[in-house]
């Protein structure tokens, strides 16, 4: 049986259709294909910094190299006379060693490469180095803020609780709650690396900031990231707010005790010990709440740098001299320690 002349033109028509079609589906896939390879994934970034001027440049390079220098002596002189001086072998200064530590180490995560970047003019990161940044300043923060907190803890325990202060701040519980802190910022810091590996980077690859911070290169990802941005907020603002609450009530119960003490000069020396750390908690936290405790959305490029400089760099260089300037014991320490060397070195 043939086919009529009108069967036979609807089959060519269909036959002609499904090849259009065909080449329509080909035509498509070779377009995905085409920008999946034009799709360039971001092997450095560039790290903007604070300025694009030259000149400035090498006054910055030489002012951040003289305060990472105060920071690094500074805070080993404090490590160096808490561990010299057997008075100094308790809670309070057990914590404020640890506390030193974690300024030096946020500090060389930080500053050698932007002096780096500002001394030579390269302010090129790889990404694996990017992220391996990233781990570290997480981590020196997430210590840092919780040692802040257990330190308020300990200055409440030591002034509302003074019969009980030598079995309540064991040397056991000491440890336990620094090696606690530890490890929290390790997991944490690992948990931002699983997250920041992740995304995808398809440039631009500019990270308006001196380090790899995280709403910058949030900004920076083509992946939708708007509820891992959702969950870093929510998660940042319970560890602060944790935290900050920790202090605050501690600061409340500590300051009520003081004003109940009949001595004057026994509220004096119990303040004296508590004011150092109030300092150090307030410059610290102010900055980082306004900093971070915020949606990307709000992200003003000068006002966050300068937030930054001030609890990435400032605030570790500043710790020593609050202590030492504002307590007695570490001074009484520091003589002792200077009298041992030149007496030493005379004889």
């Amino acid at each position: 049986m043939h086919a009529t002349p009108d069967l036979q033109k609807r089959g060519g028509q269909q036959k002609s259709a499904d090849n259009r079609a065909g080449q329509r589906l080909q035509a498509g896939d070779s377009m995905a294909q085409s920008k999946l390879r034009n799709l360039t994934v971001v092997k450095e970034f560039i790290l903007v910094g604070l300025s694009d001027n030259p000149g400035q440049n090498k006054v910055l390079f030489f002012l951040f190299l003289a305060m990472y220098l105060i920071t690094l002596g500074g805070n080993a002189s404090i490590i160096t006379i808490i561990v010299a001086d057997s008075k100094l072998h308790t809670p309070m200064y057990f914590f404020l060693l640890n506390l030193s530590v974690l300024d030096m180490g946020f500090t060389t995560v930080l500053l050698p490469k932007m002096l780096s970047n500002l001394l030579l003019d390269n302010k090129t990161i790889t990404f694996h180095g990017c992220i391996t940044q990233l781990y570290f300043f997480a981590f020196f923060a997430t210590a840092e803020i919780l040692i802040l907190a257990v330190m308020a803890i300990d200055r409440y325990v030591a002034i509302c609780h003074p019969l009980r202060y030598t079995t309540l701040m064991s040397t056991k519980v000491c440890t336990i709650l620094t090696t606690s802190l530890w490890v929290i910022g390790c997991l944490r810091s690992l948990l931002y690396n699983v997250l920041f590996s992740n995304f995808t980077y398809c440039g631009p690859n500019q990270i308006q900031q001196f380090f790899c911070d995280v709403p910058p290169l949030l900004m920076l990802s083509c992946s939708d990231t708007a509820s891992y941005e959702l969950f870093i907020l929510t998660e940042s603002s319970f560890i602060l707010l944790l935290t900050l609450i920790s202090v605050i009530v501690s600061y409340i119960y500590i300051i009520y005790t003081i004003l109940k003490m009949q001595s004057k000069e026994g509220r004096h020396r119990a303040f004296s010990t508590c004011s150092s750390h109030l300092i150090v908690v307030t410059l610290y936290y102010g900055t980082i709440i306004f900093n971070y405790i915020r949606p990307t959305s709000s992200y003003s490029l000068q006002k966050d740098k300068l937030l930054t400089v001030m609890y990435t760099v400032v605030t570790p260089m500043v710790n020593p001299f609050i202590y030492c300037l504002r307590n007695n014991q570490v001074k009484e320490a520091l003589k002792r320690m200077i009298g041992r060397y030149i007496l030493h070195h005379t004889v």
